[in-house]
């Protein structure tokens, strides 16, 4: 039986980045600046590429588009 390594697996983590980013009609360049990383960090972020993210990062984020953490990060079973 084969089993798919963890860089195959799916990402059960989902970055609704780009969803509160149109919410705030901000665009990600305006969100770099703000946040102080590079507009190519952003992109990475929304396209859920990313590795992992600080909670430094995470509460910049949050106090530029004043949400919530759960408003950017979703978790889907990919069991169900």
């Amino acid at each position: 039986m084969k089993t798919a390594s963890s860089s195959e697996a799916a990402m059960s983590i989902i970055v609704n980045l780009d969803v509160m980013l149109a919410r705030r009609k901000m665009r990600s360049r305006e969100l770099a600046e703000i946040i102080g990383i590079t507009e190519q960090n952003v992109s990475v972020l929304k396209s859920g590429k990313a590795r992992g993210v600080r909670f430094e990062t995470l509460e910049k984020i949050c106090r530029a588009l004043d949400c919530q953490p759960g408003d950017i990060l979703e978790f889907r079973d990919e069991d169900d």
